[in-house]
Order: structure tokens, then C-alpha cells, then sequence
């Protein structure tokens, strides 16, 4: 393996903005390359969740790997999808790619850790909606709602109102 396109991804706009999900991706990557001897050629970063299917920069980075016919690597396989449909979509790519936290898994073991990673996502889900619910029946509030929320932001609040009033309007 002679070059790398290197994809990282974080789920929200926090994670982006502190770069700590990031930092240890991209030691990962750097480690990864210089086990094997490899040369990282590009770097795609993307803040998105793995839910979707839709990443421009995923798309892109696939589309470098290709062309150059380089191998697309990841820190960790669920950077890249915790859906089994996804990843043997990206699998039946012509692009190659590595998880470096699994170098020498093969196709078979890809798909069995992309089904656990896509059981421990819905589950994730799961439980996250039944706390939200049960605390939502304790009478707790969500969100906005809850106080202290638009403290030290009210200006941010009141902008978006009279933004949601303009488009009300527009409609009607």
C-alpha cells in the first residue's frame, strides 16, 4: 500500500469544534500509515452523524480513493457506518479501505462488526428515546423549554422568532 486518503468523522458540531474526536483519529491514521509504510495523500473531515447515507465528504474522499486508486482508511469502522447496507455498499466499491482499528479484517468479519455496530446503535437510540420519555412523564422539560436554556442567549432566541414569524407570513 503505497497511498492513503484519510476519512474522519464526528457526530456533532461539538466534537468538531473541540477536535478531540478528531486529534485521536488522526493519530490513529498517522500511526496506522507508518506501520505499513504508507503516505496519507488527502484528508477528508466530516461532522455529521453515521446515520446518514448522504456525506459529501465521504463521497468525496471515495472518489479521490478511486481515482487514485489509493485505500480509503478510518480511524475506527464506525466512523465510517454502523449500517450493514452502507458498508457493503462501500465494500462492493472498487475502492479498498482499512478500519485501523481492525487492519486485517477480511469481508466476512466487516459485515458480522458492522451488524454489532449497527445493533449497538439502535439500541443507543433506544435507550436514549425511553430516558427522554420517561423523564418528559416526570414533568421535565426538553429542550428550549428547559430553564436556563436562552440564558446569555436571548438575542439568538428572539432573531430566530421573528425569522419563524417572516416565513409565517410568507406562507399564509
Amino acid at each position: 500500500m503505497a497511498d492513503i486518503i484519510a476519512y474522519y468523522r464526528v457526530s456533532t458540531k461539538q466534537q468538531g469544534e473541540s477536535g478531540l474526536g478528531l486529534e485521536g483519529q488522526e493519530t490513529a491514521v498517522q500511526s496506522y500509515a507508518r506501520q505499513v509504510g504508507a503516505t496519507i495523500k488527502a484528508n477528508y473531515v466530516e461532522v455529521e452523524s453515521g446515520k446518514l447515507a448522504d456525506r459529501p465528504q465521504l463521497a468525496k474522499a471515495l472518489a479521490h480513493a478511486g481515482r487514485s486508486k489509493a485505500t480509503l482508511v478510518v480511524a475506527k469502522l464506525d466512523r465510517l457506518s454502523r449500517n450493514v447496507e452502507f458498508l457493503a455498499r462501500v465494500m462492493n466499491s472498487a475502492v479498498e479501505f482499512v478500519a485501523c482499528d481492525n487492519p486485517a479484517a477480511n469481508r466476512l468479519t466487516l459485515h458480522i462488526l458492522a451488524a454489532v455496530a449497527e445493533n449497538e446503535a439502535k439500541a443507543i437510540s433506544d435507550r436514549t428515546k425511553a430516558a427522554l420519555a420517561a423523564a418528559k412523564a416526570r414533568g421535565t422539560l426538553l429542550g428550549s423549554a428547559r430553564p436556563g436554556h436562552w440564558d446569555g442567549r436571548e438575542d439568538a432566541r428572539l432573531a430566530g422568532l421573528e425569522k419563524a414569524r417572516g416565513m409565517a407570513v410568507k406562507v399564509r
